[in-house]
């Protein structure tokens, strides 16, 4: 009887220090990430609500001068759905952001292959030249792009002219199209790198164990990389593909600078550029924040089938 007098009293005693720890345990993430979660929240949050207020109202130049500004409700998504030229420059982005996305995904995992079958010593200087091409001024290498495009001076026309090509004063930047390929070029020489680096670092993960059984199993070096290597990487992948296309949806500079240098805007606007016109240029900050609106919702629709693969690969492993 004294036996389990004594045992009843120690069992609690010995339980409830183990449940205390856990629960603080279970508290301290959350109250360690209390903190960003709030310098988020001040940081987009309420810049997010602001723009969703005021693309509901008749925001111009005069309200940034202190007149009050109208609530006009859904006046200016109804303006904006009805107008042909934002679903021509919508279509224009959507092409531009897939094509770019889409080379350089191709064009970084071909480089990151390659880095594989490199020499240590080759390997280091071909990473350092990627290095430096992702680390350039963006200003700075639209600069080097205008020059080797201009139209006179020139050293792709030069080269197109020897080469058999009636290139000979050719303007670059006054054709749509060829604007694009020159906007496509330093977009996509920008984000190779990235992309690269990245899928590099995954492929040295891959067990060179799983390689190695599918090499004897009589797996060639396209099979091996399309049913053993790529499928293992496929996470990374995911991520990479997701922030490029979040990337190429929202390239501003490049265009922007490039229509100033000689661009035909109207011809070449983008989404970002196209917001930039409207606010800036014809201070119609209302209408803008309303075409920003569009474009975080198209944004989010392009990007939903990559967070849904994703979180259903997180589930299968």
């Amino acid at each position: 009887m004294t036996a389990v007098q004594t045992l009843r009293p120690q069992a609690p005693a010995q339980e409830r220090p183990e449940a205390g720890r856990r629960r603080r345990r279970g508290s301290l993430p959350y109250g360690l990430l209390l903190p960003a979660v709030l310098v988020l929240l001040a940081g987009l949050g309420y810049p997010l609500v602001r723009q969703v207020v005021l693309s509901f109202q008749d925001f111009g130049l005069a309200q940034q001068f202190g007149r009050p500004a109208e609530w006009i409700g859904l006046a200016n998504y109804r303006e904006l759905v009805t107008d042909p030229y934002l679903w021509t420059v919508a279509l224009r982005s959507l092409a531009f952001c897939f094509a770019n996305a889409a080379l350089t995904m191709t064009l970084g995992i071909a480089v990151a292959l390659l880095l594989q079958r490199l020499s240590t010593p080759v390997r280091i200087l071909v990473q350092v030249g990627l290095l430096l091409a992702w680390a350039m001024p963006v200003i700075a290498v639209l600069t080097v792009f205008e020059w080797m495009f201009d139209a006179q001076y020139g050293v792709v026309n030069w080269v197109l002219e020897r080469l058999g090509a009636d290139y000979a004063g050719h303007s670059w930047l006054l054709h749509p199209m060829s604007f694009y390929v020159v906007a496509a070029l330093v977009v996509v020489w920008m984000s190779v790198p990235f992309v690269a680096f990245t899928v590099y670092a995954a492929l040295t993960g891959v067990p060179a164990e799983m390689v190695e059984a599918s090499e004897i199993d009589g797996a060639g070096r396209l099979q091996r990389l399309v049913y053993v290597v790529l499928p293992t990487i496929k996470p990374v992948l995911l991520v990479v593909g997701l922030l490029q296309v979040i990337w190429d949806m929202r390239v501003f500079t490049q265009i922007k600078v490039l229509q100033d240098a000689g661009g035909i805007t109207r011809d070449t606007n983008l989404l970002g550029t196209y917001i930039y016109r409207i606010g800036i240029g014809e201070s119609r900050f209302g209408m803008a924040a309303a075409i920003a609106m569009f474009m975080l919702a198209l944004t989010a629709l392009l990007t939903a089938p990559y967070i849904r693969s994703m979180l259903r690969t997180e589930k299968e492993s």
